[in-house]
Formats: C-alpha cells, structure tokens, sequence
C-alpha cells in the first residue's frame, strides 16, 4: 500500500546572478570609469498551505523544484533581474522536515499560511563598487551565492476537531456515515479504512466540526503493526476522542473482550505519545442493536465498572443512527463551552 501522508522532495533555490565588469564607452567622455552593474538574486522556494488539497500524491512524481537564477549584471549600471520565486502548495496540516539535520522547519495549518523553505543566493557585485582612489578602472566582480538546497519530507496530519479510536470493525466508518455526509467504506473485516476519512458534522449554521475517522488500531500498532503505526499522528492534533468499542464481537473476529479493547488501545497512545491519554476521552460503546436493549444496556454498565471508567459513555447502534445524534450535540456543547473559556481568557 502507497501511502500519500508523507511525501520526500528536495527544493533548490536560485543562484544569484554575476556582477558585471564593464566601463563607460561613449563619445568624447575619454575616462567613462567602471559601470558593471550588480546581478540579480536568485529565486527563493516557498510552501503554501491549500485547503483545497488533502493529501501528498501530486508529490510521487514530482519530488525535484527549482527557483529561477537570477540574471547578470550588464552595462550602464543595469542589474540584473531577480530570478522568479516558486510557490509549491501543500495540504494544511503540513508538517515540513529538513531531513538532513531531522529539525522541523515548519507547521502550515491555516489555509494561505506561507512559510520559506529555501532562499535564493545573492546577486554578485559589479565592478562599479570596487572604483577607489588608487584603482580607477577596477577588473573585478564578484560571483552570485549559490541558492540554499534542502531535502524535505513533508508530514501531513489531518486537522479535526474529533478522532474516533478504536479496533478493526468497531463500527468507526459506519459511526461516520451516520452522523456526517462522509461515505467511508464499511464491510466486515478487518481494516476496510485504508485512509483517515473526514466528515463535517454541522449542528445548525455556523456551528459545526469535524471529526476524523482513524484507521483501526491494534496491539503492536507504536511498533508498525498493522496499519496504526501510520495513522497514530492524525489523533494528536484532535481535541476530543471517542473511543468506539464493539459491545458483540462477531465470532471469528476480535477475541479481547470490549474492556480488553480499551486498555489495548490505551496502552499503544501511551507508547506512542503519552500526552494523548490526557485528552478528553469519551467511551461509546457501539452495535447495542445486536443485543436485546436490556441486555446491552447491562453489558455496557459492567464495560463502564470494569475499566473504572470516569469520563462521559454511552450506548449506541451506529449502523440504526440510534443514540449517535445526541452525543454530536454534546461534542458540540464541548467544543463551544472550550471557545467560550478561550474568551475568558
């Protein structure tokens, strides 16, 4: 499987044009002097975050950019032109990457937001500024700079309000269908989401957010088992997780018990990035439909008092739409009282 969230792609930069060595020949100004005028800077390389795009793939084949050179000097004390910039455009939630020394040059998550990855070299001198007192008819210039060259790898991580946790076929894709216009896969066996999905969920004009859904996570996922190793930096950026678990395992499919899946999961964020378990966490327990309602209903509180769990949960049929537009309604609630407190601020 060819990913399209990480993508490796060096940028050059311009060289800067030469400075010119010429002098002033006109008609009866015998002693004109030196008139070689300067070159012009290179290109400088620059990313530009698009809202427009949501993965890296332009990027499997393209991977070399180049900024224009800038133009020599020339006579008369003429410059040289400036060679012309390039804007490469990225996804937003680009993370950017100078691979030789592994430092993170950027982060572009506003649509628009520019950043400069590598900058043109300096025109060189003409020869007109090296004239003195002692060398009237100066033979010298100098060269332009060489344009900076960076390898680059770019990172893009998906910019959602709320990430949706849980095992292969826990009901994630279909827990997104029902409650945003997004149309993921769903089937019945293991990893059908191959790629984050987004979905918008608007509440009422003007009040809405949205939520990703992660590729199922399994035990090994920090080491690269599975897929989740691959999808484990989408969860950072959310403010909110719900934790989708299967109250009725479907034989043959996941053995650990829907208490076993929590702690499972809990334990690759706390390898992966220990901060992630300190996130708002809610706990939805999925497919009650299978199940008559009392004896879902008890299965659920028994999950609930086995992980001692502190935090909001709830029951639900994602595929029946059964309970999943309330807790939208509450995750709204969540997220405006956070804006509110922001204000306060």
């Amino acid at each position: 499987m060819k990913l399209v969230d990480e993508a490796e792609i060096t940028v050059t930069a311009g060289n800067g044009g030469n400075g010119s060595i010429s002098f002033r020949r006109e008609k009866f100004i015998p002693l004109g002097g030196p008139d070689g005028g300067d070159g012009g800077d290179g290109g400088n390389v620059y990313l530009q975050a698009d809202e427009n795009l949501n993965t890296l793939v332009d990027f499997r084949h393209q991977k070399q950019f180049r900024a224009q050179r800038g133009e020599n000097g020339m006579s008369r004390q003429m410059y040289g032109k400036g060679g012309e910039d390039i804007t490469i455009t990225v996804p937003v939630g680009t993370v950017v990457h100078n691979v030789e020394t592994d430092e993170v040059i950027g982060d572009l998550t506003a649509n628009g937001e520019r950043l400069l990855v590598a900058r043109g070299g300096k025109g060189g001198l003409g020869n007109m500024h090296f004239k003195s007192s002692i060398n009237r008819s100066p033979r010298r210039a100098t060269p332009g700079a060489e344009g900076e060259m960076r390898t680059l790898r770019l990172e893009l991580k998906l910019l959602a309000d709320v990430g949706l946790l849980g095992f292969p076929n826990a009901g994630k894709s279909t827990f997104i269908r029902a409650v945003s216009a997004a149309t993921p896969k769903v089937a019945d066996y293991p990893f059908t989401t191959l790629y984050p999905n987004l979905g918008v969920v608007s509440v009422e004009p003007h009040r809405s957010f949205v939520i990703a859904d992660i590729p199922g996570l399994i035990e090994g996922a920090a080491e690269g088992a599975g897929l989740g190793s691959l999808f484990l930096r989408h969860v950072q950026r959310t403010r909110l997780l719900l934790h989708l678990v299967d109250l009725a395992p479907m034989e043959g499919g996941v053995e650990a018990s829907p208490a076993e899946q929590v702690r499972a999961i809990e334990h690759e964020l706390r390898k992966y990035d220990p901060g992630m378990l300190e996130k708002p966490r809610w706990l939805v327990l999925n497919k009650a439909d299978l199940m008559f309602e009392d004896e879902a209903r008890e299965k659920a509180e028994a999950v609930v008092r086995e992980l001692g769990w502190t935090q909001p949960w709830y029951l639900v049929s994602a595929i029946g739409r059964e309970g999943t537009w309330p807790i939208m309604l509450e995750v709204q609630t969540f997220f405006d009282r956070l804006r509110e407190e922001q204000l306060d601020v």
